[in-house]
Protein backbone atom coordinates (compact mmCIF):
# COMPACT_ATOMS: atom_id res chain seq x y z
CA UNK A 1 0.00 0.00 0.00
CA UNK A 2 1.35 3.69 -0.91
CA UNK A 3 1.51 5.72 1.66
CA UNK A 4 -0.89 8.34 1.74
CA UNK A 5 -3.34 6.69 -1.07
CA UNK A 6 -7.10 6.24 0.09
CA UNK A 7 -7.93 2.26 1.17
CA UNK A 8 -10.19 0.16 -1.20
CA UNK A 9 -13.51 0.46 0.22
CA UNK A 10 -14.75 -2.66 1.38
CA UNK A 11 -17.80 -3.19 -1.77
CA UNK A 12 -15.13 -2.98 -4.37
CA UNK A 13 -12.45 -5.38 -2.64
CA UNK A 14 -15.79 -7.87 -2.54
CA UNK A 15 -16.16 -7.84 -6.32
CA UNK A 16 -12.82 -8.17 -7.33
CA UNK A 17 -12.50 -11.31 -5.00
CA UNK A 18 -15.41 -12.76 -6.51
CA UNK A 19 -14.67 -12.55 -9.92
CA UNK A 20 -11.12 -13.74 -9.34
CA UNK A 21 -12.75 -16.76 -8.09
CA UNK A 22 -15.01 -17.14 -11.12
CA UNK A 23 -12.76 -16.51 -14.37
CA UNK A 24 -10.65 -20.16 -13.25
CA UNK A 25 -14.25 -21.34 -13.03
CA UNK A 26 -15.24 -20.30 -16.73
CA UNK A 27 -12.73 -21.67 -18.13
CA UNK A 28 -13.12 -24.76 -16.91
CA UNK A 29 -16.60 -25.32 -17.90
CA UNK A 30 -15.47 -23.72 -21.52
CA UNK A 31 -12.64 -26.56 -21.41
CA UNK A 32 -16.04 -29.30 -20.42
CA UNK A 33 -18.35 -27.88 -23.11
CA UNK A 34 -15.46 -27.59 -26.25
CA UNK A 35 -14.46 -31.03 -25.23
CA UNK A 36 -18.05 -32.67 -25.03
CA UNK A 37 -18.64 -30.82 -28.57
CA UNK A 38 -15.40 -32.81 -29.71
CA UNK A 39 -16.19 -36.04 -28.70
CA UNK A 40 -20.05 -35.44 -30.01
CA UNK A 41 -18.29 -34.66 -33.59
CA UNK A 42 -16.07 -37.45 -32.87
CA UNK A 43 -18.81 -39.82 -32.42
CA UNK A 44 -20.64 -38.17 -35.36
CA UNK A 45 -18.23 -38.52 -37.62
CA UNK A 46 -17.66 -42.04 -36.51
CA UNK A 47 -21.17 -42.64 -36.72
CA UNK A 48 -22.19 -40.55 -39.95
CA UNK A 49 -18.99 -39.77 -41.50
CA UNK A 50 -19.13 -36.38 -44.06
CA UNK A 51 -17.30 -38.83 -47.07
CA UNK A 52 -19.48 -41.50 -48.23
CA UNK A 53 -18.72 -45.02 -46.35
CA UNK A 54 -19.99 -48.34 -47.44
CA UNK A 55 -18.41 -50.78 -49.76
CA UNK A 56 -20.06 -51.74 -52.77
CA UNK A 57 -21.45 -55.09 -52.94
CA UNK A 58 -19.44 -57.91 -55.04
CA UNK A 59 -20.57 -57.77 -58.70
CA UNK A 60 -21.80 -60.93 -60.88
CA UNK A 61 -19.74 -61.48 -63.76
CA UNK A 62 -21.16 -60.52 -66.76
CA UNK A 63 -20.34 -62.03 -70.23
CA UNK A 64 -19.52 -59.52 -72.90
CA UNK A 65 -22.96 -59.31 -75.75
CA UNK A 66 -22.67 -61.37 -78.58
CA UNK A 67 -22.97 -59.76 -82.17
CA UNK A 68 -26.50 -59.86 -82.19
CA UNK A 69 -28.43 -61.25 -85.44
CA UNK A 70 -31.65 -60.78 -85.77
CA UNK A 71 -34.06 -61.26 -88.94
CA UNK A 72 -35.00 -58.44 -91.08
CA UNK A 73 -36.94 -58.59 -94.12
CA UNK A 74 -37.77 -56.35 -97.25
CA UNK A 75 -41.01 -56.60 -99.17
CA UNK A 76 -40.68 -54.57 -102.45
CA UNK A 77 -43.76 -54.59 -104.80
CA UNK A 78 -43.04 -53.24 -108.77
CA UNK A 79 -45.97 -51.68 -110.45
CA UNK A 80 -45.09 -52.28 -114.43
CA UNK A 81 -47.09 -49.46 -115.75
CA UNK A 82 -49.71 -51.27 -119.18
CA UNK A 83 -49.04 -47.97 -120.63
CA UNK A 84 -44.88 -48.54 -120.39
CA UNK A 85 -45.49 -51.81 -121.47
CA UNK A 86 -47.90 -50.43 -124.50
CA UNK A 87 -44.92 -48.32 -125.76
CA UNK A 88 -42.74 -51.04 -125.75
CA UNK A 89 -44.54 -53.31 -127.80
CA UNK A 90 -45.72 -50.59 -130.01
CA UNK A 91 -41.94 -49.94 -130.87
CA UNK A 92 -41.35 -53.66 -131.32
CA UNK A 93 -44.17 -55.04 -133.05
CA UNK A 94 -44.22 -55.07 -136.98
CA UNK A 95 -46.33 -52.29 -138.57
CA UNK A 96 -47.21 -53.96 -141.64
CA UNK A 97 -47.59 -57.40 -143.48
CA UNK A 98 -47.88 -57.88 -147.15
CA UNK A 99 -48.02 -61.30 -149.42
CA UNK A 100 -48.98 -62.38 -152.65
CA UNK A 101 -49.89 -65.70 -154.43
CA UNK A 102 -49.63 -67.09 -158.35
CA UNK A 103 -52.88 -67.91 -159.34
CA UNK A 104 -52.95 -71.62 -159.66
CA UNK A 105 -55.03 -74.87 -160.29
CA UNK A 106 -57.95 -74.01 -157.97
CA UNK A 107 -58.22 -69.67 -160.24
CA UNK A 108 -57.95 -70.17 -163.59
CA UNK A 109 -55.53 -67.10 -163.61
CA UNK A 110 -52.78 -65.34 -164.66
CA UNK A 111 -51.24 -62.97 -162.38
CA UNK A 112 -50.75 -62.21 -158.73
CA UNK A 113 -53.54 -62.83 -156.16
CA UNK A 114 -52.16 -59.99 -152.96
CA UNK A 115 -52.48 -58.61 -150.00
CA UNK A 116 -51.33 -55.51 -147.80
CA UNK A 117 -52.11 -55.01 -144.32
CA UNK A 118 -51.21 -52.69 -141.57
CA UNK A 119 -51.99 -52.97 -138.04
CA UNK A 120 -53.58 -50.07 -135.97
CA UNK A 121 -51.93 -48.49 -132.57
CA UNK A 122 -51.34 -50.94 -129.74
CA UNK A 123 -53.82 -50.93 -126.91
CA UNK A 124 -52.76 -53.05 -123.95
CA UNK A 125 -55.80 -53.75 -121.19
CA UNK A 126 -56.14 -55.66 -117.90
CA UNK A 127 -58.43 -57.91 -116.16
CA UNK A 128 -57.66 -60.13 -113.22
CA UNK A 129 -56.47 -63.04 -115.13
CA UNK A 130 -55.07 -62.11 -118.32
CA UNK A 131 -53.18 -58.96 -120.20
CA UNK A 132 -54.77 -58.81 -123.49
CA UNK A 133 -52.92 -56.67 -126.37
CA UNK A 134 -54.76 -55.64 -129.37
CA UNK A 135 -54.50 -53.97 -132.24
CA UNK A 136 -56.89 -53.61 -135.52
CA UNK A 137 -55.75 -54.46 -138.96
CA UNK A 138 -56.48 -52.16 -142.45
CA UNK A 139 -55.51 -53.63 -145.28
CA UNK A 140 -55.91 -54.04 -149.55
CA UNK A 141 -56.72 -57.53 -151.43
CA UNK A 142 -56.47 -57.04 -154.78
CA UNK A 143 -56.13 -59.47 -157.91
CA UNK A 144 -54.13 -58.50 -161.34
CA UNK A 145 -53.56 -60.37 -164.33
CA UNK A 146 -55.95 -61.96 -167.27
CA UNK A 147 -57.66 -64.99 -167.14
CA UNK A 148 -56.59 -68.15 -168.67
CA UNK A 149 -57.75 -70.07 -171.28
CA UNK A 150 -59.62 -72.82 -169.61
CA UNK A 151 -61.86 -70.05 -167.92
CA UNK A 152 -64.31 -70.47 -170.56
CA UNK A 153 -64.31 -74.08 -169.69
CA UNK A 154 -64.98 -73.82 -166.16
CA UNK A 155 -67.50 -71.17 -166.45
CA UNK A 156 -69.42 -72.56 -169.78
CA UNK A 157 -69.26 -75.82 -167.31
CA UNK A 158 -70.70 -74.24 -164.87
CA UNK A 159 -73.17 -72.27 -166.85
CA UNK A 160 -73.39 -74.98 -169.69
CA UNK A 161 -77.52 -75.81 -169.06
CA UNK A 162 -78.48 -71.72 -168.93
CA UNK A 163 -76.31 -71.06 -171.92
CA UNK A 164 -77.81 -74.12 -173.95
CA UNK A 165 -81.35 -73.02 -173.18
CA UNK A 166 -80.42 -69.12 -174.24
CA UNK A 167 -78.70 -70.20 -176.99
CA UNK A 168 -75.05 -70.07 -177.90
CA UNK A 169 -74.11 -66.39 -177.35
CA UNK A 170 -73.52 -66.86 -173.79
CA UNK A 171 -71.09 -69.33 -174.29
CA UNK A 172 -69.58 -67.47 -176.58
CA UNK A 173 -69.49 -64.50 -174.30
CA UNK A 174 -68.24 -67.11 -170.88
CA UNK A 175 -65.08 -67.29 -174.10
CA UNK A 176 -64.37 -64.43 -174.44
CA UNK A 177 -63.39 -63.63 -171.61
CA UNK A 178 -59.98 -66.12 -171.81
CA UNK A 179 -57.11 -63.86 -171.81
CA UNK A 180 -58.89 -60.80 -170.42
CA UNK A 181 -56.92 -58.53 -167.84
CA UNK A 182 -58.14 -57.26 -164.75
CA UNK A 183 -57.50 -55.60 -161.96
CA UNK A 184 -59.45 -55.82 -158.70
CA UNK A 185 -59.32 -54.32 -155.31
CA UNK A 186 -61.42 -54.46 -152.04
CA UNK A 187 -59.88 -53.12 -148.44
CA UNK A 188 -59.72 -55.95 -145.36
CA UNK A 189 -60.23 -55.45 -141.81
CA UNK A 190 -59.68 -57.19 -139.11
CA UNK A 191 -58.14 -57.44 -134.88
CA UNK A 192 -55.35 -59.38 -133.70
CA UNK A 193 -55.71 -60.17 -129.45
CA UNK A 194 -52.55 -61.62 -128.04
CA UNK A 195 -53.55 -62.67 -124.47
CA UNK A 196 -51.07 -63.12 -121.78
CA UNK A 197 -51.19 -64.77 -118.33
CA UNK A 198 -47.93 -63.78 -117.15
CA UNK A 199 -46.66 -66.51 -114.12
CA UNK A 200 -43.26 -66.51 -112.14
CA UNK A 201 -41.27 -69.64 -112.36
CA UNK A 202 -39.00 -70.60 -109.10
CA UNK A 203 -35.92 -70.13 -111.96
CA UNK A 204 -36.19 -66.41 -111.92
CA UNK A 205 -37.90 -66.59 -115.34
CA UNK A 206 -41.42 -65.08 -116.13
CA UNK A 207 -43.65 -67.48 -118.41
CA UNK A 208 -45.70 -65.83 -120.67
CA UNK A 209 -47.98 -67.93 -121.43
CA UNK A 210 -49.21 -66.27 -124.90
CA UNK A 211 -52.31 -67.00 -126.96
CA UNK A 212 -53.33 -65.51 -130.06
CA UNK A 213 -56.73 -64.49 -132.26
CA UNK A 214 -57.04 -63.11 -135.75
CA UNK A 215 -59.95 -62.30 -137.03
CA UNK A 216 -59.95 -60.99 -140.88
CA UNK A 217 -63.71 -59.70 -142.13
CA UNK A 218 -64.70 -61.70 -145.38
CA UNK A 219 -64.93 -59.59 -148.03
CA UNK A 220 -64.56 -60.79 -151.89
CA UNK A 221 -63.33 -60.09 -155.39
CA UNK A 222 -65.54 -60.97 -158.22
CA UNK A 223 -63.70 -61.90 -161.25
CA UNK A 224 -65.33 -63.50 -164.27
CA UNK A 225 -67.96 -65.41 -162.39
CA UNK A 226 -65.11 -66.38 -159.78
CA UNK A 227 -65.28 -65.01 -155.79
CA UNK A 228 -61.62 -64.51 -154.73
CA UNK A 229 -62.52 -64.54 -150.72
CA UNK A 230 -59.99 -62.18 -148.59
CA UNK A 231 -60.62 -63.93 -145.77
CA UNK A 232 -59.29 -67.49 -146.99
CA UNK A 233 -56.65 -65.31 -148.87
CA UNK A 234 -55.43 -63.35 -146.40
CA UNK A 235 -56.34 -65.00 -142.60
CA UNK A 236 -53.88 -67.90 -143.10
CA UNK A 237 -50.73 -66.03 -144.21
CA UNK A 238 -51.54 -63.39 -141.16
CA UNK A 239 -52.35 -66.38 -138.67
CA UNK A 240 -49.06 -67.54 -139.66
CA UNK A 241 -47.41 -64.63 -139.00
CA UNK A 242 -48.73 -63.59 -135.45
CA UNK A 243 -48.34 -67.36 -134.38
CA UNK A 244 -44.35 -66.89 -135.48
CA UNK A 245 -43.86 -63.65 -133.64
CA UNK A 246 -45.84 -64.91 -130.71
CA UNK A 247 -43.67 -67.78 -130.59
CA UNK A 248 -40.87 -66.30 -130.57
CA UNK A 249 -41.54 -63.40 -128.10
CA UNK A 250 -42.92 -66.13 -125.91
CA UNK A 251 -39.29 -68.07 -126.23
CA UNK A 252 -37.23 -65.19 -125.41
CA UNK A 253 -39.20 -63.78 -122.73
CA UNK A 254 -39.28 -67.36 -121.32
CA UNK A 255 -35.44 -67.42 -121.69
CA UNK A 256 -34.55 -63.60 -120.77
CA UNK A 257 -32.48 -63.60 -117.28
CA UNK A 258 -33.61 -59.55 -116.60
CA UNK A 259 -35.92 -60.64 -113.71
CA UNK A 260 -32.69 -62.56 -112.40
CA UNK A 261 -29.91 -60.07 -113.22
CA UNK A 262 -32.12 -57.10 -111.44
CA UNK A 263 -32.27 -58.90 -108.36
CA UNK A 264 -29.07 -60.26 -108.44
CA UNK A 265 -27.63 -56.24 -108.58
CA UNK A 266 -30.29 -55.77 -105.82
CA UNK A 267 -28.81 -58.15 -103.74
CA UNK A 268 -25.03 -57.24 -104.32
CA UNK A 269 -26.32 -54.15 -103.00
CA UNK A 270 -28.15 -55.27 -100.05
CA UNK A 271 -25.09 -57.53 -98.64
CA UNK A 272 -22.71 -54.85 -97.00
CA UNK A 273 -21.87 -53.24 -93.81
CA UNK A 274 -23.73 -49.87 -93.60
CA UNK A 275 -21.83 -47.40 -91.41
CA UNK A 276 -24.31 -46.05 -88.06
CA UNK A 277 -21.36 -44.13 -86.03
CA UNK A 278 -20.81 -43.85 -82.83
CA UNK A 279 -22.92 -44.00 -79.85
CA UNK A 280 -21.71 -41.53 -78.04
CA UNK A 281 -18.20 -39.68 -77.46
CA UNK A 282 -14.99 -41.85 -77.29
CA UNK A 283 -16.86 -44.79 -78.27
CA UNK A 284 -15.59 -46.69 -81.75
CA UNK A 285 -17.94 -46.34 -84.98
CA UNK A 286 -20.60 -49.61 -84.66
CA UNK A 287 -21.69 -51.19 -88.05
CA UNK A 288 -24.66 -52.68 -89.21
CA UNK A 289 -24.51 -55.74 -91.71
CA UNK A 290 -26.38 -56.61 -93.80
CA UNK A 291 -26.45 -60.44 -95.19
CA UNK A 292 -29.53 -61.52 -97.37
CA UNK A 293 -30.27 -65.29 -97.08
CA UNK A 294 -34.01 -65.68 -98.90
CA UNK A 295 -35.62 -64.63 -101.79
CA UNK A 296 -39.27 -65.21 -102.23
CA UNK A 297 -41.90 -63.61 -104.79
CA UNK A 298 -45.94 -63.93 -105.32
CA UNK A 299 -47.39 -64.31 -108.68
CA UNK A 300 -48.15 -61.69 -110.71
CA UNK A 301 -51.67 -59.63 -110.24
CA UNK A 302 -53.42 -57.46 -112.91
CA UNK A 303 -55.40 -54.33 -112.74
CA UNK A 304 -56.25 -51.92 -115.17
CA UNK A 305 -53.69 -49.78 -115.05
CA UNK A 306 -50.76 -52.17 -113.90
CA UNK A 307 -48.88 -55.33 -113.60
CA UNK A 308 -48.22 -55.88 -109.90
CA UNK A 309 -44.48 -57.59 -108.74
CA UNK A 310 -43.46 -58.42 -105.30
CA UNK A 311 -40.59 -59.77 -104.71
CA UNK A 312 -39.17 -60.01 -100.88
CA UNK A 313 -35.78 -60.18 -99.69
CA UNK A 314 -34.67 -61.85 -96.47
CA UNK A 315 -32.03 -60.89 -94.28
CA UNK A 316 -29.87 -61.25 -91.27
CA UNK A 317 -28.68 -57.76 -89.62
CA UNK A 318 -26.63 -57.39 -86.87
CA UNK A 319 -24.30 -54.70 -85.46
CA UNK A 320 -20.63 -55.44 -85.75
CA UNK A 321 -17.62 -53.17 -83.94
CA UNK A 322 -15.95 -53.18 -87.55
CA UNK A 323 -16.79 -52.97 -91.12
CA UNK A 324 -17.63 -56.60 -92.46
CA UNK A 325 -17.63 -57.83 -96.34
CA UNK A 326 -20.49 -60.72 -95.65
CA UNK A 327 -20.77 -63.50 -98.09
CA UNK A 328 -24.19 -63.53 -99.73
CA UNK A 329 -24.57 -66.72 -102.07
CA UNK A 330 -27.33 -65.56 -104.45
CA UNK A 331 -30.50 -68.12 -104.14
CA UNK A 332 -31.07 -70.43 -107.39
CA UNK A 333 -34.42 -71.02 -106.49
CA UNK A 334 -37.42 -68.21 -106.13
CA UNK A 335 -39.38 -69.22 -103.70
CA UNK A 336 -43.31 -68.68 -104.76
CA UNK A 337 -45.40 -67.53 -101.90
CA UNK A 338 -49.03 -66.99 -101.42
CA UNK A 339 -49.87 -63.18 -102.75
CA UNK A 340 -48.40 -60.09 -100.68
CA UNK A 341 -50.95 -57.35 -100.78
CA UNK A 342 -48.05 -54.34 -99.57
CA UNK A 343 -44.56 -53.81 -99.64
CA UNK A 344 -42.83 -53.34 -96.13
CA UNK A 345 -39.99 -52.95 -94.42
CA UNK A 346 -38.63 -54.95 -91.13
CA UNK A 347 -35.07 -54.21 -90.36
CA UNK A 348 -33.61 -54.74 -87.13
CA UNK A 349 -31.22 -53.03 -85.20
CA UNK A 350 -29.68 -52.76 -81.66
CA UNK A 351 -28.69 -49.47 -80.33
CA UNK A 352 -26.02 -49.90 -78.01
CA UNK A 353 -25.28 -47.50 -75.09
CA UNK A 354 -22.16 -47.34 -72.97
CA UNK A 355 -22.96 -46.89 -69.16
CA UNK A 356 -21.09 -44.05 -68.98
CA UNK A 357 -23.39 -42.56 -71.08
CA UNK A 358 -26.42 -44.13 -68.81
CA UNK A 359 -24.75 -42.59 -65.80
CA UNK A 360 -24.99 -39.18 -67.62
CA UNK A 361 -28.77 -39.47 -68.32
CA UNK A 362 -29.46 -41.18 -64.85
CA UNK A 363 -27.74 -38.48 -63.14
CA UNK A 364 -29.55 -35.89 -64.92
CA UNK A 365 -32.80 -37.72 -63.77
CA UNK A 366 -31.90 -38.01 -59.67
CA UNK A 367 -28.94 -35.71 -58.84
CA UNK A 368 -30.25 -32.72 -56.68
CA UNK A 369 -33.58 -34.31 -56.40
CA UNK A 370 -34.95 -34.92 -52.80
CA UNK A 371 -36.82 -37.41 -51.29
CA UNK A 372 -40.08 -38.11 -50.31
CA UNK A 373 -40.34 -34.89 -52.60
CA UNK A 374 -43.78 -34.12 -51.08
CA UNK A 375 -41.09 -33.35 -47.72
CA UNK A 376 -43.45 -34.38 -45.00
CA UNK A 377 -41.09 -37.28 -44.30
CA UNK A 378 -39.14 -36.89 -41.11
CA UNK A 379 -36.23 -37.33 -42.66
CA UNK A 380 -35.24 -36.03 -46.00
CA UNK A 381 -32.71 -37.65 -48.43
CA UNK A 382 -31.02 -35.58 -51.45
CA UNK A 383 -29.20 -37.41 -54.27
CA UNK A 384 -25.37 -35.98 -54.98
CA UNK A 385 -24.71 -38.30 -57.18
CA UNK A 386 -25.44 -41.53 -59.66
CA UNK A 387 -23.33 -44.57 -60.55
CA UNK A 388 -24.81 -47.84 -62.66
CA UNK A 389 -23.28 -51.32 -62.88
CA UNK A 390 -24.36 -54.60 -64.30
CA UNK A 391 -24.22 -57.33 -62.04
CA UNK A 392 -25.33 -61.10 -63.46
CA UNK A 393 -28.91 -60.09 -64.56
CA UNK A 394 -29.45 -57.15 -62.40
CA UNK A 395 -28.23 -53.58 -61.88
CA UNK A 396 -26.80 -51.72 -59.46
CA UNK A 397 -27.47 -48.04 -59.03
CA UNK A 398 -24.98 -46.58 -56.27
CA UNK A 399 -26.09 -43.16 -55.11
CA UNK A 400 -24.36 -40.66 -52.94
CA UNK A 401 -27.00 -39.28 -50.92
CA UNK A 402 -27.26 -36.23 -48.00
CA UNK A 403 -29.85 -38.03 -45.64
CA UNK A 404 -30.90 -35.39 -43.32
CA UNK A 405 -33.04 -35.89 -39.81
CA UNK A 406 -35.67 -33.20 -39.61
CA UNK A 407 -37.27 -34.15 -36.46
CA UNK A 408 -34.84 -32.37 -33.86
CA UNK A 409 -33.84 -28.97 -33.47
CA UNK A 410 -30.24 -30.42 -34.02
CA UNK A 411 -31.38 -31.30 -37.66
CA UNK A 412 -28.68 -34.13 -37.58
CA UNK A 413 -27.55 -35.24 -40.99
CA UNK A 414 -24.79 -37.36 -42.90
CA UNK A 415 -23.82 -38.56 -46.58
CA UNK A 416 -24.06 -41.92 -47.16
CA UNK A 417 -23.91 -43.97 -50.23
CA UNK A 418 -26.68 -46.36 -50.91
CA UNK A 419 -26.85 -49.57 -53.19
CA UNK A 420 -30.21 -50.60 -54.95
CA UNK A 421 -30.40 -53.52 -56.88
CA UNK A 422 -33.00 -53.39 -59.87
CA UNK A 423 -33.85 -54.96 -62.96
CA UNK A 424 -33.99 -53.32 -65.90
CA UNK A 425 -37.33 -53.94 -68.00
CA UNK A 426 -38.51 -51.68 -70.96
CA UNK A 427 -41.35 -49.71 -71.20
CA UNK A 428 -42.16 -50.20 -75.20
CA UNK A 429 -45.19 -47.65 -75.65
CA UNK A 430 -42.77 -45.08 -73.64
CA UNK A 431 -39.64 -45.64 -74.60
CA UNK A 432 -38.02 -45.73 -71.29
CA UNK A 433 -35.59 -47.71 -69.86
CA UNK A 434 -36.39 -48.45 -66.46
CA UNK A 435 -36.04 -50.87 -63.24
CA UNK A 436 -38.18 -53.14 -61.89
CA UNK A 437 -37.89 -55.77 -58.49
CA UNK A 438 -35.65 -52.62 -56.19
CA UNK A 439 -34.59 -53.48 -53.20
CA UNK A 440 -31.88 -51.57 -50.90
CA UNK A 441 -28.55 -53.77 -50.42
CA UNK A 442 -27.70 -54.67 -46.92
CA UNK A 443 -24.92 -51.76 -46.60
CA UNK A 444 -27.45 -49.71 -47.67
CA UNK A 445 -29.88 -51.27 -45.04
CA UNK A 446 -26.80 -50.47 -42.15
CA UNK A 447 -26.92 -46.66 -43.63
CA UNK A 448 -30.43 -46.64 -43.26
CA UNK A 449 -30.35 -48.08 -39.76
CA UNK A 450 -27.92 -45.17 -38.57
CA UNK A 451 -30.74 -42.52 -39.09
CA UNK A 452 -33.37 -44.26 -36.90
CA UNK A 453 -36.36 -44.77 -36.94
CA UNK A 454 -37.53 -41.86 -38.84
CA UNK A 455 -35.22 -43.40 -41.85
CA UNK A 456 -36.55 -46.83 -41.33
CA UNK A 457 -39.96 -44.59 -42.30
CA UNK A 458 -38.75 -42.85 -45.28
CA UNK A 459 -37.45 -46.38 -46.97
CA UNK A 460 -40.54 -47.24 -49.07
CA UNK A 461 -41.33 -43.68 -50.08
CA UNK A 462 -37.53 -43.99 -51.36
CA UNK A 463 -37.69 -46.57 -52.66
CA UNK A 464 -41.21 -45.57 -54.91
CA UNK A 465 -39.39 -42.70 -56.16
CA UNK A 466 -36.25 -44.73 -57.57
CA UNK A 467 -38.66 -46.59 -59.16
CA UNK A 468 -40.61 -43.59 -60.97
CA UNK A 469 -37.19 -41.39 -61.60
CA UNK A 470 -34.69 -43.82 -61.87
CA UNK A 471 -35.54 -44.08 -65.52
CA UNK A 472 -33.46 -43.77 -68.84
CA UNK A 473 -35.36 -42.46 -72.11
CA UNK A 474 -34.30 -44.07 -74.58
CA UNK A 475 -36.17 -41.81 -77.43
CA UNK A 476 -32.79 -39.64 -78.28
CA UNK A 477 -31.15 -43.19 -79.02
CA UNK A 478 -34.40 -44.58 -81.50
CA UNK A 479 -34.67 -41.18 -82.95
CA UNK A 480 -31.11 -41.28 -83.93
CA UNK A 481 -31.27 -44.67 -84.87
CA UNK A 482 -33.91 -44.19 -87.12
CA UNK A 483 -32.35 -41.40 -89.00
CA UNK A 484 -29.26 -43.51 -89.16
CA UNK A 485 -31.67 -46.40 -90.92
CA UNK A 486 -33.19 -43.83 -93.38
CA UNK A 487 -29.81 -42.82 -94.46
CA UNK A 488 -28.83 -46.60 -95.30
CA UNK A 489 -32.34 -47.15 -96.87
CA UNK A 490 -31.16 -43.72 -98.96
CA UNK A 491 -28.97 -46.10 -101.35
CA UNK A 492 -32.49 -47.76 -102.51
CA UNK A 493 -34.04 -44.53 -103.34
CA UNK A 494 -33.70 -43.84 -107.32
CA UNK A 495 -35.86 -42.22 -109.75
CA UNK A 496 -34.18 -42.78 -113.67
CA UNK A 497 -34.84 -44.46 -116.90
CA UNK A 498 -38.32 -44.66 -115.99
CA UNK A 499 -37.92 -46.42 -112.92
CA UNK A 500 -38.60 -45.09 -109.29
CA UNK A 501 -37.73 -46.40 -106.27
CA UNK A 502 -39.07 -45.13 -102.75
CA UNK A 503 -37.89 -46.34 -99.39
CA UNK A 504 -38.38 -44.77 -96.34
CA UNK A 505 -38.80 -45.29 -92.50
CA UNK A 506 -42.02 -44.69 -91.29
CA UNK A 507 -41.63 -46.00 -86.80
CA UNK A 508 -39.16 -47.60 -84.63
CA UNK A 509 -39.76 -49.68 -82.28
CA UNK A 510 -38.10 -50.56 -78.97
CA UNK A 511 -38.49 -54.45 -78.34
CA UNK A 512 -35.74 -56.01 -75.76
CA UNK A 513 -33.05 -55.01 -73.77
CA UNK A 514 -29.43 -56.82 -73.08
CA UNK A 515 -26.17 -55.86 -71.56
CA UNK A 516 -22.73 -56.47 -70.50
CA UNK A 517 -20.46 -55.02 -67.92
CA UNK A 518 -19.83 -51.90 -70.50
CA UNK A 519 -22.85 -51.65 -72.88
CA UNK A 520 -26.33 -51.22 -72.33
CA UNK A 521 -27.66 -52.95 -75.60
CA UNK A 522 -31.47 -51.47 -76.91
CA UNK A 523 -33.37 -53.76 -79.45
CA UNK A 524 -35.17 -51.66 -82.15
CA UNK A 525 -37.47 -52.67 -84.96
CA UNK A 526 -37.28 -50.38 -88.10
CA UNK A 527 -40.71 -50.55 -89.61
CA UNK A 528 -40.69 -48.69 -93.38
CA UNK A 529 -42.46 -48.58 -96.59
CA UNK A 530 -40.81 -49.67 -100.22
CA UNK A 531 -42.69 -48.97 -103.66
CA UNK A 532 -41.35 -49.79 -107.32
CA UNK A 533 -42.72 -47.83 -110.25
CA UNK A 534 -41.93 -48.61 -113.85
CA UNK A 535 -43.06 -46.35 -116.21
CA UNK A 536 -41.12 -47.11 -119.20
CA UNK A 537 -39.46 -49.85 -120.23
CA UNK A 538 -35.99 -50.41 -122.10
CA UNK A 539 -36.66 -51.73 -125.95
CA UNK A 540 -34.23 -55.00 -126.42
Amino acid sequence: MIRGAPADPPTHRKASTIWALSVPRILIGAVVIALSLAAALAVMNLLWPSTPTGRRPALAEVPPLDAITRTSVVVAPAALALAALRDTIEGAAPRNLAGSRQGGKDIPLIGDIGWTVDRGPIAVSGRPDALAVSTGLLGTFRATGKLGAQVGNAVGGAVGNAASLLGGDLGRQVQDFAGKTFDQRVDVRGTVVVTSRPALAPTWRIVPNLTAQVNISDVTIPVAGFRLSAANEVKPVVDQSVRQQVAALDARVRNDPFLEQAARREWAKMCRAISLGAAAAGVPDLWLEIRPTRAFAAQPRIDANALHLVIGVQAETRVVPNETKPDCPFPAQLELVPQIDKGRVAIGVPIDVPFTEVNRLLEAQLKDRSFPEDGRSPVEVTVRRTTVAASGDRLLISLVVKAREKKSWLSLGAEATLHIWGRPALDRQNQILKLSDIELDVESEAAFGLLGAAAQAARPQLRAALAERAAVDLKPFAADARNRVDAALAAFRQQQNGVRVDASVTALRLVGIAFDAKTLRVIAEADGVVDVAVTTLAVP
